[in-house]
Formats: C-alpha cells, sequence, structure tokens
C-alpha cells in the first residue's frame, strides 16, 4: 500500500491586477505560507514544485522553479520542478508532490502556483493567451477562451434551451461568496444577476459577468506524508484520490461541445480510487472559467442528468442549502484566474474549509469529502482530486 499524503496548510496572496513582478509574487506568497503554518521551517522542505503557465511571455523569465526557491526563502534538496497545464499547472504541482511523496521520494514539499498575467499592453497579453490552443490552426480562427466557450454556451442553449438567466445565476452565486474572500479579485464588488445580464457582450451570449478574468496572484500548500502530518495540523486534508484524462487537443477534434466526457472519466477515477461517489461529495471547487463551463461541469460530473445544468443553478442546488456547495471560495469568477496558482488556491480553500476557518458565510456544514476539478485548453484536459477531512482513510 502506498503511503498517505495529506494538505497541512496554505496561503494566498490576494488576486487581481497588481502592480508587482513575478518574483515579487513568489517572495509575498513564500511569505503567507510561513505565517500561515507556523510549525514550518525552511530547512524541514525538502522539495518545491511550481505551477506556472506562461511566465516566459507573461514575465519574460524562464527557469522559474529555482527563481520561486529563492524568493520563497527555499533550498530544496531532492526534487525540484515546474509543472505546466495552462489552467491546470497548479493542480499539477499538487499531484506531482503527492507522488513523489507517495513514493517515498519527498516527506514535506511545497507546491506554488505563481502568475503575473497583466501586462501594460492587454494585446500583448491575450495574444499569449491564444498560445493555450493549437496556436497553428485553432489560433488564426480566431478560437481563444471566449469564442470556444461562447460556442459551448450557444450550442448548450441550443439543445438544451438553457438561458442567459442561469448563466447569470452561476455568476451571482460566485460572485457573492467572494464578497466573503478577501484574497478574491472581486471581494468588493457586488453583482445581482440584473447587473450581470446588462454587463457589455464579450463573445455572444457571454457577457463580461460570464468571463474569469486575467489575474495576476500566488498561492502555496504544504504537501507531507503521513507520519509528518501532526507536527503541522490536526485538520489536514487528506488526498484520496486523482483522476485526469486528455482527448483532444486540435478543435477539429472535439466533438461534441456539451458533452465532456474527459471530466467524467477524470472524475471517475479519481472518485474510484477514493472508493466514493459524487453523492458523497459535500463541497466542490470546479472550474468555472466561463459560467457555462460550470454548468456543463454539472452534467460531466454526474450532478444532474445531460441538458439539466441550467436548471441545476437555477433551482440553487449547487449554493449553500444546495444538493451539494460548488466554489464556496468564489470560483474563477469571482476570484479571478492566475493560471497557476488557480488550482492551489482551489486547495486552500479545501484546508480551511475542513479546518472551519472561513467566514460562516461560505461554511459548507461539517464537510468530510471535497472534489476539486481544473480543465485546461479547450476543455480538452480535465483534472480532478479528491479529498477527505478530519482523521482520513
Amino acid at each position: 500500500m502506498s503511503r498517505r499524503v495529506a494538505i497541512v496548510g496554505g496561503a494566498t496572496t490576494p488576486f487581481g491586477v497588481r502592480p508587482t513582478t513575478w518574483s515579487e509574487l513568489a517572495q509575498e506568497v513564500g511569505a503567507a505560507l510561513f505565517r500561515a503554518v507556523p510549525p514550518l521551517r525552511a530547512e524541514d522542505v525538502d522539495s518545491l514544485f511550481v505551477g506556472s503557465a506562461e511566465p516566459e511571455r507573461f514575465a519574460f523569465q524562464s527557469h522559474v522553479a529555482p527563481l520561486a526557491a529563492e524568493q520563497m526563502g527555499l533550498r530544496p534538496h531532492r526534487i525540484l520542478q515546474r509543472t505546466e497545464l495552462a489552467c491546470a499547472s497548479g493542480q499539477s504541482a499538487i499531484r506531482s508532490a503527492y507522488a513523489a511523496i507517495a513514493a517515498g521520494l519527498s516527506d514535506v514539499a511545497v507546491a506554488v502556483g505563481v502568475e503575473k498575467m497583466n501586462l501594460p499592453s492587454m494585446a500583448e497579453a491575450n495574444s499569449s493567451m491564444g498560445c493555450v490552443m493549437d496556436r497553428a490552426w485553432d489560433g488564426p480562427h480566431g478560437a481563444t477562451a471566449p469564442p470556444f466557450f461562447a460556442m459551448v454556451a450557444q450550442r448548450h442553449m441550443l439543445e438544451h434551451g438553457t438561458t442567459p438567466e442561469a448563466l447569470a445565476r452561476v455568476s451571482e452565486k460566485n460572485h457573492r461568496f467572494a464578497n466573503t474572500n478577501p484574497t478574491a479579485q472581486f471581494y468588493a464588488k457586488t453583482f445581482s444577476s440584473e447587473k450581470l445580464l446588462g454587463l457589455p457582450v464579450v463573445a455572444p451570449p457571454l457577457r463580461l459577468g460570464d468571463c474569469s478574468s486575467m489575474t495576476d496572484g500566488a498561492a502555496a500548500v504544504v504537501v507531507v506524508g503521513e507520519e509528518f502530518v501532526r507536527r503541522f495540523t490536526d485538520r489536514p486534508a487528506w488526498i484520496r484520490g486523482t483522476g485526469q484524462y486528455s482527448d483532444f487537443h486540435n478543435l477539429a477534434h472535439a466533438g461534441s461541445l456539451t458533452q465532456w466526457p474527459g471530466l467524467t472519466r477524470a472524475a471517475g477515477e479519481a472518485l474510484g480510487r477514493a472508493k466514493l461517489t459524487i453523492q458523497d461529495i459535500d463541497f466542490a471547487e470546479i472550474h468555472d472559467c466561463f459560467t457555462i463551463s460550470e454548468i456543463v461541469e454539472y452534467e460531466a460530473l454526474g450532478l444532474c442528468p445531460p441538458g439539466e445544468g441550467g436548471s441545476y443553478a437555477l433551482e440553487g442546488r449547487s449554493d449553500l442549502g444546495g444538493d451539494i456547495v460548488i466554489n464556496p471560495r468564489g470560483g474563477l469568477l469571482g476570484c479571478g484566474h492566475p493560471l497557476g496558482a488557480t488550482g492551489i488556491a482551489q486547495a486552500v480553500e479545501v484546508f480551511q474549509q475542513f479546518a472551519g476557518v472561513v467566514p460562516a458565510a461560505r461554511q459548507v456544514p461539517e464537510p468530510r469529502f471535497a472534489l476539486v476539478h481544473n480543465l485546461s485548453g479547450s476543455a480538452n484536459v480535465h483534472s480532478v482530486m479528491v479529498y477527505e477531512g478530519g482523521g482520513g482513510p
């Protein structure tokens, strides 16, 4: 049997349009992590896994793993590496730390995600985002993220009658949760469904409030083997299962826009390893890069039948008091989406929910199991992790 692994603490910097460099974000999250996990000493950390999607283009910096280590005051002596999987780069760092510790190659690791996305020229920043798709083929056709997910929304509306009001309900919920999260990009801004339905159109039918933002930010977690857990906390987040699936890259091979079998398979793998079903999950942090993605994810995860994701949102079944709480920290819509940091910030929320230290307005009642999902690219790669709080397995 492989070694059990848990997250024992974490921290997130404020997300937003930040007047900071990539290096300064790494330094900031390092300081925040040591404050959040007082028993942690720099010499305890034998490995560092750095999730960062496009520092070469956004920050004009490669070889960022040792840069992050230096800025965080760490000297890894077992494993030092960067993980890149676009929007899932942060979760990939956690998965890599988990695998290394389970295999006995590391004992105490830090997984950190850092992304500096806002440049003086937004045209340059958006051109960088276009490189996530198949640049040679999809790029010239304009298939960047907003147009692609707009096509998903158009098709879902055509096939299932999904309404703009359903999209707005997802955004309203996640922005409301973000109002309880001081690190969220939109912490201080409130959005009613009526206001959201009146915002400018970005790519029909998606409006500004249907789209996550280009964001600067960083997040980090401490991941340890089972024999080290009690040194740091008595309320860890145990990693129970992981799953991942990739079924295409070029959009010509996408198949159905409204059915995401890759997510169904990745979630099935993660839940199967945890010996759970989706009905066992108390809350989930899923990848709401656009409102329509959260709706399709309800269906692909098996929370509702295909085509009923819009109704699921409108009925409040993904809100506090519903079937399952989705994106209680505020999601990508409310928190912003610094690519490499997002998956790790989701894991910080999982740890804090289990520890019972989040504000009451978003605290899930007595959570035991949580699921985290990231998609990347044009929803062609799905990564899922399942966690358990308390005593664990």
